[in-house]
């Protein structure tokens, strides 16, 4: 197989799951392609112990030095938003492929001068919008190409955690850099619901216009860096109604302050044919509801009609014919195995690779506006 070698910007959350994807991807997947963990940097002090347990050869503390590094053939990019742009403008200038986490980019001006830097430099680039590459979301895409669900009425979403509610959490630092605007950019709506807005118009196509709420409920939190109490910026909350191109109707909220819910991120599609659900909480289950059949148009006699829950893990469900036996289930971490085995095969000849820098950047641009929207109080087209 080919070596991709790999230099890893940040050693957090995201850097664990990826370098655990890299690991494992080529165990499970014929990609033609084997990635090796060559260097990973961070200013972080447990660095070194990082890169032991994870196996990477090398460490660097300025990301510089591995963007130019010629041993170096992808830079992967788990760092927080606000350095998305410098490093992932810097890597396509020296001929990197790059994979970057979501969301994109602090706002859109930025996110544009990320797409021109990896399309002029022609380099394969991808956003880790990770719940694509669950098995029953991509199911959910697979019923709705098919027709099985008809014209789309109505798609609902909500994506909602609540380790933010108790006043004493600070804001700042390596561990809460999302509730501090500056590093961050937005609250909820580029932390969950670029998500949610990734998987909307994978399903369920363009977005239109929206008109959007948000709320701040802890005005004020202690600054980690600082020392000092300051004022909160970021959204807490954020609900939106949008106008889908294809005439559907859409609601999204997000939240951290629902109690009880740690990462509840769930979408329904109703259609005139049939409906889907979907619950992370639940991610080895697709819900459907079978109205009437798109190939025959006979519609499914009363006595059966109803939802059903199909359990996504028989060998001809997406993706799991790579894994275990039907009836087992697989984890968070496999989303991440399988979005590197899409992107390893689109550089060997495979379909092109989604979501892309500039399908992230449509997702930047939904986001804000949302917030714009929120900000102004009215209706805004997109």
């Amino acid at each position: 197989m080919k070596e991709i070698r790999v230099g890893q910007i940040g050693t957090g959350f995201m850097g664990r799951t990826h370098s655990n994807a890299y690991l494992q991807v080529p165990r499970f997947f014929q990609t033609g392609y084997k990635p090796v963990l060559k260097c990973v940097c961070s200013l972080d002090k447990t660095l070194e112990e990082y890169a032991a347990n994870w196996g990477y050869e090398s460490t660097e503390t300025d990301w510089r030095k591995v963007v130019e590094r010629d041993d170096i053939d992808l830079i992967d990019i788990v760092v927080p938003n606000n350095l998305h742009h410098d490093i992932v403008v810097a890597a396509a200038e020296a001929g990197k492929m790059v994979i970057c986490e979501k969301p994109l980019a602090m706002n859109m001006q930025q996110a544009e001068a990320m797409v021109a830097a990896v399309e002029k430099a022609g380099v394969a680039n991808m956003v880790s919008f990770n719940y694509r590459r669950v098995p029953a979301v991509t199911l959910a895409k697979q019923l709705i190409d098919e027709n099985r669900i008809g014209r789309p009425f109505h798609y609902n979403s909500v994506y909602n955690q609540d380790y933010t509610i108790s006043a004493n959490v600070p804001q700042g630092g390596a561990a809460l850099w999302r509730l501090d605007s500056k590093v961050a950019g937005s609250g909820v709506t580029g932390d969950l619901l670029a998500h949610a807005i990734d998987l909307a118009e994978w399903l369920n196509g363009p977005i239109a216009r929206v008109t959007a709420k948000t709320e701040i409920f802890v005005k004020e939190r202690l600054h980690v860096e600082t020392g000092k109490m300051e004022p909160v910026t970021i959204d807490d909350a954020c609900a939106f109604i949008a106008v889908f191109q294809n005439g559907s109707f859409g609601t999204f909220h997000s939240t951290r302050y629902a109690r009880g819910r740690k990462n509840h991120n769930t979408f329904e599609l109703n259609g005139e044919n049939g409906a889907v659900y979907f619950d992370l909480e639940v991610p080895h289950s697709l819900q459907f509801f079978r109205y009437r059949d798109p190939e025959t148009g006979e519609k499914t006699p009363d006595h059966i009609v109803g939802w059903q829950s199909i359990h996504v893990t028989n060998s001809e469900h997406p993706y799991m014919g790579h894994y275990w036996v039907p009836g087992t289930t697989i984890g968070y971490e496999h989303t991440f195995i399988n979005s590197f085995a899409d992107f390893l095969n689109s550089l060997n000849g495979g379909p092109k690779f989604q979501p892309d820098m500039r399908s992230a950047m449509r997702v930047q641009l939904v986001c804000d506006k949302v917030l714009e929207s929120a900000r102004t109080e009215k209706w805004v087209e997109l």
